[in-house]
């Protein structure tokens, strides 16, 4: 292996696949050997667009020995079980968002990576992007002084109204597909989260696809938690399926001694960052570098292979997005039994990006 390159496949060739071929396409030591789907027909249209050849299964993909780094992209109930056969096989992966479904298979996958001595990494890696990073730095800089609290909204509108295919997405729900966001962002900025109170419903149980067909949804597509970090911060979590994107309520906001800081938005890096005094106005804080104009959907991939010729962690590891994962899990039973939930799992938090420290 050139130290220099990562040879990567891709499982699954759904609708985020395109947005990962295109984004490492800048990163020449970064190569796309190939990519499979169940359908391989789009498996066969993917390869056409992107390069690559197409493997008729996800074992093909594993036995191939030039496959160094498998990139999951499957759909959410997938993803355990193709890690699980990915890390047995000998690859490191490198999966979409939530790791698994469960906390037991969460961590599962978090020792199974650790016996076979491979990287395992997940989405989201928004915590990487320029106005992250910025609202990040505010924030160990001290200019909030101690942060105490921190709203995060999800309002993620109805996915039927824009998604080929929405049924996968409200079989999880809103907390598992995009709750996952700025949970990352949270728990890479406060570390562990241990209390967790939470309500959940589902509010528009009836809908209808682009196509006109009518399905019915029985996961909750609101949800919303009080979350207790181990150093004592606490964030309110909201998550839904109904509220549009036209919302007021976005991003996260973080509120310390000193002041509060406003991230509009965390996925896109181009999003905005304002700072008050406390009883002051927001005004913008500089970006600690330009910012990419959108979502560099593979900068997760990028850092995994510096990471391992680096010889360092990778800044998104399994056992972070398996803690999210846990947290997902915590909030889920919270309004499912209506009681609170303590949770003891735990990671080691990343470190900045080495332009935003």
């Amino acid at each position: 292996m050139d130290l220099t390159s990562l040879n990567v496949a891709i499982v699954g060739c759904g609708n985020i696949a395109g947005a990962y071929a295109k984004t490492l396409k800048p990163y020449p030591q970064i190569k796309l050997l190939g990519a499979t789907d169940i359908d391989l027909a789009r498996a066969e249209a993917y390869a056409a667009a992107h390069g690559g050849k197409v493997y008729p299964s996800l074992e093909a993909i594993l036995e191939d020995p030039e496959v160094e780094l498998v990139i999951n992209l499957t759909i959410h109930h997938a993803h355990a079980e193709v890690i699980t056969k990915c890390l047995n096989a000998g690859k490191d992966v490198y999966s979409e968002k939530p790791l698994a479904l469960t906390s037991e298979d969460a961590l599962r996958l978090v020792k199974l990576a650790e016996e076979k001595g491979r990287r395992l990494s997940s989405a989201p890696i928004t915590i990487m992007g320029e106005a992250q990073q910025t609202a990040w730095k505010a924030i160990r800089d001290g200019r909030l002084g101690t942060v105490r609290l921190a709203y995060a909204e999800v309002n993620w509108g109805r996915i039927e109204s824009w998604h080929p295919s929405p049924g996968p997405f409200y079989e999880v729900g809103p907390l598992f597909d995009v709750g996952v966001y700025p949970l990352t962002i949270l728990t890479t900025i406060f570390g562990p989260a241990r209390h967790i109170t939470a309500f959940g419903k589902v509010l528009y149980p009836d809908r209808v696809t682009k196509e006109g067909v009518e399905f019915h949804i029985s996961t909750p597509d609101f949800a919303v938690a009080a979350i207790e970090f181990e150093n004592g911060e606490v964030a309110r979590l909201t998550t839904n399926f109904y509220v549009g994107h036209h919302s007021k309520q976005r991003g996260i906001e973080f509120h310390g001694d000193k002041g509060s800081l406003y991230l509009s938005d965390w996925q896109n890096f181009q999003a905005e960052v304002e700072f008050s005094e406390f009883g002051g106005h927001y005004e913008p804080v500089p970006y600690v570098k330009e910012p990419y104009q959108g979502t560099e959907w593979s900068r997760g991939v990028v850092d995994l292979a510096e990471a391992i010729h680096q010889h360092r962690p990778q800044r998104i590891t399994g056992a972070q997005a398996a803690h999210v994962v846990d947290i997902l899990c915590g909030i889920q039973t919270s309004f499912r039994e209506g009681r609170p939930v303590s949770l003891t799992s735990s990671f080691k938090q990343p470190e900045p990006m080495d332009w935003a420290r």
